[in-house]
């Protein structure tokens, strides 16, 4: 089954139909970005009836490929007024994918205040309407729904999406069933709140293994996966780094060249950083014990295990996972040196459903202004509390950090397009600053990750410092990224992909196996390429153009401490950037 689910909010309707043959090659951002890119009028309010929320796994999605099983939730954005895609982990895209569902597109608003609950099964499609749950955190949705639904996966929003926040996520529940992985940025859970819509539970109960193109190929398909596997495990980021220190490994190499976000952008260097690291955090987990855990997968079959869950000192949950973006946000980009502060601050956006990157952006903000001191974890956690009450202080907050700037009359503010930078300031990493400035859907590391060719010196050896040829790097790391997202796969997938050639042999065996088609690196280049001009076609209607592709200026005119570098990669330089649309 190639199914099509079209829920009209305002009717309270569902409908089902066979996915369009044009979109059969597609799945998730390739699938997301091209239907917006088709039904959703440039030009309307993102939280009008108009846009569209749309959802769907990549195309390995429920299958035996480890990694693979990514879910792209995509709409115009409320926060940058572009297209927009925010994908996540755990288990909801494979239950899709078993019960033959290749998108779900939700349009309209429910009429009146009651939010709605999307019941998914093989038996039945149906809207239920929840006023029990106005207004309650993304923990409890998701406890409620599961205990009703044990083994489904579940699909919500905290209030901060009922609120119709601009920084409000998408939570995914994990192989636990915690609702802890999330499509976070560009306020997909404030379109989602607007349509009145609080949850979807995916039970793919009684469900058989996702299907291939030929039902005779499962061996070689089982095969394939068998390589890929042996290639992460063979790879020495993929055993011997993500695992055991999970994303947080990050923060003492980005420390270390200078371009470690400080006190909103103050500085490349945090004098705390070491208490923050991948190190810190392992030692912590291992030292409590309990629930805690290093190597944890937000979903079943995941070899890489990036994931971990944070203990307090009675070994008991704080929040899972901690990642390198939510430590930096809300640790040195504020001015705070507390795992277990940190800890705690995640799990409270988590459960508001908040993006943690554009809050902590957005708390760096305040602090800047003055509202509360940076280091003032209490105020921190005070603000994130206003934020769920929904006052007039939360509601500046929770519209992000370009919102928050406005209104205290801040100048040094990270945004592209409306949307905060992630924790690399790209002052000392320079492509990863033009992914930034030219990205279709804002400032995001996930679009075009070249901090592995600049930082770590995986799949090349760029100097972060230097201009030169940073547009073509960032290009090229793009078209990777978009069509990574349309197969489902995560990022760290490439590690192990770009250091075995069996491994990315298999990868492609497995697509072609899954789809009919032949896959090949040249196709996924194509596949990229054609995302991203969708995605460029639609801001361009929007009204979006090259001006718009460009970092704040402090960026350009106030040197880094405490190295003292600007981001100088020419304007003309990056209205090329998108040539290949042309």
């Amino acid at each position: 089954m190639h199914q099509w689910i079209e829920v009209d909010l305002s009717e309270l309707g569902i409908g089902a139909k066979e996915l369009p043959s044009a979109y059969r090659s597609l799945g998730g951002r390739g699938l997301t970005s091209q239907i917006i890119a088709d039904l959703v009028p440039p030009l309307c309010h993102a939280l009008g009836p108009d846009n569209r929320l749309v959802i769907a796994p990549g195309l390995l999605a429920g299958t035996k490929a480890s990694s693979c099983s990514r879910l792209s939730i995509g709409a115009k954005s409320p926060l940058t007024g572009t297209i927009k895609e925010a994908n996540a982990g755990g288990t909801v895209a494979a239950k899709m994918a078993r019960l033959g569902i290749r998108a779900i597109v939700l349009k309209g608003q429910v009429p009146g205040e009651i939010p709605y609950v999307l019941h998914l099964s093989k038996d039945e499609y149906a809207l239920v309407p929840m006023p029990q749950m106005k207004g309650m955190g993304v923990y409890e949705t998701a406890a409620r729904l599961r205990k009703r639904h044990p083994n489904a996966g579940v699909i919500c929003i905290g209030p901060a999406g009922e609120m119709r926040m601009s920084a409000a996520g998408v939570a995914l529940t994990d192989l636990d069933g915690v609702p802890s992985r999330y499509a976070a940025r560009g306020g997909l859970g404030a379109v989602m709140g607007a349509k009145g819509l609080k949850a979807i539970v995916v039970d793919d109960a009684g469900t058989r293994v996702v299907a291939l193109a030929d039902p005779k190929a499962r061996r070689r398909f089982n095969a394939a996966a068998k390589l890929l596997v042996e290639a992460i495990r063979s790879d020495p980021v993929c055993r011997d780094s993500l695992p055991v220190f999970g994303t947080a490994g990050a923060v003492m190499g980005i420390q270390a060249i200078g371009g470690l976000p400080t006190r909103n952008f103050q500085t490349g260097q945090f004098e705390g950083a070491e208490k923050v690291s991948g190190d810190a955090l392992a030692a912590l987990v291992t030292q409590r014990g309990g629930q805690g855990r290093m190597g944890h997968p937000c979903y079943p079959g995941c070899a890489i295990r990036c994931s971990n869950i944070v203990p307090d000192e009675d070994g008991q949950a704080i929040v899972a996972p901690l990642e390198y973006e939510t430590i930096w946000a809300l640790g040195p980009n504020c001015g705070i040196d507390d795992l277990d502060v940190i800890a705690r601050l995640n799990w409270l956006c988590n459960d508001i459903g908040v993006d943690t990157i554009e809050i902590g952006n957005a708390i760096g903000v305040a602090m800047d202004a003055s509202i509360i001191a940076f280091g003032d974890s209490a105020g921190a956690t005070a603000v994130l509390e206003e934020v769920r009450r929904g006052t007039s202080l939360g509601h500046i907050i929770g519209q992000g950090a370009a919102t928050t700037a406005r209104v205290y009359g801040v100048d040094r503010v990270s945004s592209v397009k409306g949307q905060a930078m992630p924790g690399y300031d790209p002052r000392a990493i320079k492509g990863i600053g033009v992914v930034f400035a030219c990205s279709t859907q804002g400032a995001d590391h996930t679009l075009g990750y070249t901090v592995d060719p600049e930082v770590w010196k995986v799949g090349g050896d760029r100097d972060p410092a230097s201009p030169a040829g940073k547009v073509e790097l960032a290009r090229e790391w793009m078209i990777k990224a978009a069509a990574w997202d349309t197969i489902g796969a995560c990022n760290f997938l490439a590690y192990a992909t770009a250091s075995s050639t069996e491994g990315y042999r298999a990868l492609m065996e497995m697509l072609g196996l899954m789809t009919g088609e032949d896959w090949t690196a040249r196709r996924m280049h194509d596949v990229g390429m054609a995302v991203l001009c969708a995605e460029r076609g639609f801001n361009r209607s929007a009204g979006f153009t090259a001006s718009h592709d460009r970092l704040p200026g402090f960026f350009v005119d106030t040197p880094l401490p405490p190295l003292g570098g600007v981001f100088d990669v020419p304007d003309a330089d990056l209205d090329t950037l998108y040539d290949f649309c042309t």
